[in-house]
């Protein structure tokens, strides 16, 4: 009898792993399509971009459109980003914080992040790393100033510092088991364009750089 009721304990707890199983299975699957299907969005709404080009002016989303792209070379991460940061807007993307300024316009452009997912690797990131952020309007680049860990409730970090500004919010700290207590941010500059008539800079010594 006993042997029975041990029996169909194990029965039980291996048919609870493979529905557990199943469920990572499937979110991984989902994440991975909507990822690729936000490139080749974003490529496409480039292109008629580039075709019929305007000024570029603070486009108009609701929660969960997508606003673009963020790719930190170095590290790997190479995210999707949809307009707004709660759980929901998280699952599959990183989020643009509502009320935060758009990539290419003045002002604090706040993205936040998974620890445990997207944003895991922020935890190696470094002074003067870059960030890209690609949009239908363009292409902006930002360079890593300084990182922090705050409170949640320390919204200071979302006020711009009167200058064209990234920050990246993500939990902390990154292997925290439950609920993390506190944020790790990531601020960055915007890196000027190059005048496209720039070119190549010579050196001292005459050569093209």
């Amino acid at each position: 009898m006993r042997g029975g009721v041990l029996r169909w304990l194990q029965y039980g707890l291996l048919a609870l792993a493979l529905v557990l199983l199943g469920a990572f299975a499937r979110e991984k699957v989902t994440t991975y399509i909507f990822q690729r299907h936000a490139d080749a969005a974003i490529a496409a709404k480039r292109a008629r971009t580039s075709a019929h080009p305007a000024k570029t002016a603070e486009p108009r989303l609701a929660r969960g459109d997508l606003v673009g792209l963020i790719d930190v070379d170095r590290l790997g991460i190479s995210v999707a980003i949809v307009e707004g940061a709660d759980a929901g807007d998280l699952r599959h993307a990183a989020g643009h914080v509502i009320g935060t300024a758009f990539p290419g316009q003045p002002g604090n452009v706040a993205i936040a992040a998974h620890r445990d997912t997207f944003f895991r690797p922020l935890r190696k990131i470094q002074p003067n790393d870059l960030i890209r952020l690609i949009t239908p309007q363009g292409e902006f680049q930002y360079r890593v100033a300084w990182t922090r860990v705050v409170m949640p409730t320390d919204v200071a970090v979302l006020r711009p510092d009167g200058g064209q500004e990234l920050t990246l919010i993500t939990c902390y700290p990154f292997y925290y088991v439950g609920a993390a207590p506190k944020r790790f941010i990531v601020r960055a500059q915007r890196v000027p364009d190059l005048p496209e008539s720039a070119g190549m800079q010579p050196d001292a010594a005459g050569k093209h750089l």
